[in-house]
């Protein structure tokens, strides 16, 4: 017997609540004009790896606990004679999440981690947005993350979230990112 998998909690949420909102509020007529949220990338850099291959382990494996899945080592493009960077020398790492993956880290993302920031009074909407409908936040420190054991981290290390959707506008990707319930400041 074929076991029937479950759709994951956000993109049901997307289904049934978001994309009929969307299409009430910007006059879509048909359904498949409505944007979605086509992935998720998250980008660590890690500018001690330089000197300590240790520190970019470090974060590849809390980056994938985070993520579930595997991220890929980026690598520099240009020696940086000041920061003391070769040409080729691992430097971050970065994962991008689709389908469900994507779904379950948002759902993570907006129902726990977000709400564990202190001081947190919403995302600054005004400056993530990058005119084609995609939206790039950043988090100062990975521990927010219940998957994160705060005794076994080495260091505090920020991370960069993009949200890629289909939007044409960054007023329809707002509109996309408020569905999915994400705290815009106001």
């Amino acid at each position: 017997m074929s076991e029937v998998k479950s759709l994951p909690r956000m993109q049901t949420h997307y289904r049934e609540v978001v994309r009929p909102q969307m299409r009430n509020e910007f006059g879509y007529k048909n359904p498949m004009e409505v944007p979605v949220l086509e992935k998720i990338v998250i980008n660590m850099g890690v500018g001690e790896a330089a000197a300590d291959q240790k520190k970019l382990d470090a974060a590849v494996a809390e980056l994938a606990l985070i993520a579930g899945q595997k991220p890929v080592k980026t690598i520099a493009k240009k020696a940086i004679a000041g920061f003391k960077i070769r040409a080729g020398l691992p430097i971050g790492c970065k994962v991008t999440l689709r389908k469900a993956r994507m779904y379950e880290f948002l759902d993570r993302l907006v129902t726990i981690a977000l709400p564990r920031v202190r001081d947190f009074r919403g995302i600054a909407a005004g400056k993530g947005f990058d005119g084609r409908g995609n939206f790039a936040m950043g988090l100062k420190e990975q521990i927010i993350f219940p998957e994160i054991v705060y005794d076994k981290v080495d260091a505090i290390r920020g991370m960069d979230i993009i949200f890629v959707t289909s939007a044409k506008t960054d007023a329809e990707a707002k509109a996309l990112l408020k569905g999915f319930n994400l705290p815009f400041a106001k």
